[in-house]
């Protein structure tokens, strides 16, 4: 059996989960702009310093009483929010409508994948156009399906093997798995 997280635990996941709350509410509709500066942004919507906020993220500081109060007040919490664990799969004991509450599927939903999400953005927020093509073009090569392997004929009247697609092929359907993806805008 596990032990229940510590407070500054509970308190670091809290203040990530609020700043993913943020981003969410914030990014509805993303271009370049929206996306740029949205850490500080946060920082600025709880009244610390950038910097600061990017220790507690690093774990190199920890949120106090004082700063959780400030957090709850200033993100519309209840008193005590920050206190409590409301992070999906972080405590076997929660109420049954949290546990059955649907989770945002795109969110991050560890460290390493907060990781990975803060490595793109900020590869995107300073290279927005060579960040899109690279990750259009990495997105494509997994998207396309392989190539079927030619298959040995087991008899003289087996059928032949399916032809590699054509690179209008691989284009059509990379074409195909676009659709409905809004597109970036451009910057002026």
């Amino acid at each position: 059996m596990s032990s229940p997280p510590d407070l500054a635990q509970i308190r670091f996941d809290n203040a990530l989960a609020l700043f993913d709350e943020f981003v969410r509410n914030t990014i509805k509709h993303p271009d370049a702009a929206t996306l740029r500066g949205l850490e500080g942004r946060f920082a600025e919507r709880v009244q610390i310093q950038p910097s600061y906020w990017s220790q507690i993220k690093g774990r190199s500081r920890q949120i106090g009483e004082r700063l959780a109060r400030q957090f709850e007040l200033l993100c519309h919490k209840p008193n005590g929010w920050m206190d409590q664990v409301h992070t999906p799969g972080a405590s076997p004991a929660k109420p049954a409508a949290v546990a059955d509450a649907p989770s945002d599927s795109n969110a991050p939903r560890d460290d390493d994948e907060r990781f990975i999400v803060g490595l793109v953005l900020t590869y995107y927020r300073r290279h927005p156009q060579r960040a899109r093509t690279r990750l259009l073009d990495l997105l494509g090569e997994v998207l396309t399906p392989p190539a079927a392997a030619p298959a040995k004929p087991a008899a003289p009247a087996a059928t032949p093997a399916k032809p590699a697609p054509s690179p209008a092929d691989a284009h059509a359907l990379w074409l195909r798995s676009q659709a409905g993806v809004a597109p970036l805008r451009q910057k002026k």
